[in-house]
């Protein structure tokens, strides 16, 4: 799905989807989405009849970063309870995609979060000082692999 452009796509218009089973849903507009990354760890090794003095780096295994979801607290209990429900034993991996989508809204590339499970929920600050400033939640997940598609 990837779409090649010689402009960059603008990072304010995507979309995620939160699996619940085989089915992937969209759960309401999240306004950021942080952490999509991949990391892969190395081990030293080095024959003792190597001619260079040095040591190779062999990859092994690699890591998905954690990914931190924002939005506007709009009264859904949701990614609480699935939080909740987790916490209390229930084992709720989910396929998660976040789908960046060009300024016609047609998607041109996603990232899919296996086995994603939540790790955090962060209520909102609630402050009486008389702003204008939006209540938001903020959860974050872990996953087996992220990976771009």
């Amino acid at each position: 799905m990837a779409t090649y452009r010689d402009n960059p796509y603008g990072a304010f218009n995507f979309i995620v989807s939160l699996g619940n089973g085989t089915e992937s849903e969209t759960v309401g507009g999240f306004s950021d989405c942080s952490g999509l990354g991949r990391e892969v760890n190395y081990s030293e090794y080095r024959n003792g009849n190597e001619p260079f003095n040095t040591v190779r780096k062999v990859p092994n295994t690699y890591k998905s970063d954690d990914i931190t979801l924002k939005r506007g607290l709009v009264g859904s209990l949701e990614l609480f309870e699935w939080l909740k429900n987790v916490g209390d034993g229930a084992h709720e991996p989910r396929l998660v995609t976040i789908t960046l989508l060009d300024e016609a809204r047609n998607a041109v590339a996603s990232w899919e979060l296996r086995n994603a499970q939540p790790k955090k929920w962060t209520g909102p600050t609630l402050a009486a000082k008389g702003g204008g400033e939006v209540a938001m939640e903020e959860l974050s997940l872990v996953c087996e692999e992220c990976t771009y598609k």
